[in-house]
């Protein structure tokens, strides 16, 4: 459920990252709107590290190696290209936002390339062992699938606790996101504020049956 619209808001980095340890976030009604507002779900989706559902076809998708991957490459691209959509809750002020977090080292973005073509992204804000997933796209089948499976084995190699993915989609929950309460989210959100996780832990270049490995390892 969304708070009441603040269109007054006084939007910076620093106020940002006070809003995420406190279990909120921005959101815009549409591109084309100048006012923004806090968001706080009475159920919080989560998908939990060690439930990441990797389907057959998926698992054969990894295999084919026809792609690569970078880390922080193309910032503002996925970001664009998350906001490139009939209905999107990213508008210029969020753009700018996330990337000044960006900037200030809070905020990542995992690219899928085939050939020199953008085909998949997210991005999202880390701080200490939580990673807030904010969006993600594809443009071609899987490129989201693919870059969440590697964001997935990314933090777990890197020792985060919590991938917050704000609400649930019947896409997301196929991967295995979850809702829980507010209340369940918050303690959660402590304990990974609580650690510090290493995003860059993973070498970029690692391959598809180690990221596989890391995915459906058990804890």
């Amino acid at each position: 459920m969304k708070d009441a619209e603040s269109p007054e808001l006084d939007l910076t980095p620093a106020l940002l990252l006070r809003a995420y340890e406190a279990g909120v976030f921005p959101m815009a009604e549409s591109a084309e709107s100048d006012k923004v507002f806090w968001v706080d779900p009475r159920r919080r989706g989560v998908l939990p590290l060690d439930g990441f559902h990797l389907s057959r076809s998926l698992r054969k998708r990894l295999r084919r190696q026809d792609y690569t991957i970078s880390i922080d490459r193309a910032f503002d691209d996925v970001v664009q290209a998350c906001a490139d959509r009939d209905e999107t809750w990213i508008n210029p002020q969020i753009s700018l936002l996330y990337g000044s977090l960006h900037h200030l080292g809070f905020a990542h973005s995992l690219e899928v390339w085939q050939d020199e073509a953008l085909i998949g992204g997210l991005y999202g804000v880390r701080i200490g062992g939580a990673f807030f997933g904010e969006s993600m796209f594809s443009a071609a089948p899987n490129g989201s699938k693919i870059a969440l499976a590697y964001l997935v084995a990314r933090l777990r190699h890197g020792g985060f606790s919590l991938l917050d993915t704000q609400f649930t989609t019947p896409h997301l929950e196929g991967l295995g996101a979850i809702e829980i309460p507010r209340a369940d989210y918050r303690r959660w959100l402590d304990k990974a504020l609580g650690s510090q996780g290493n995003f860059y832990s993973l070498p970029v270049s690692s391959s598809p049956e180690a990221v596989i490995q890391l995915i459906t390892q058990t804890s």
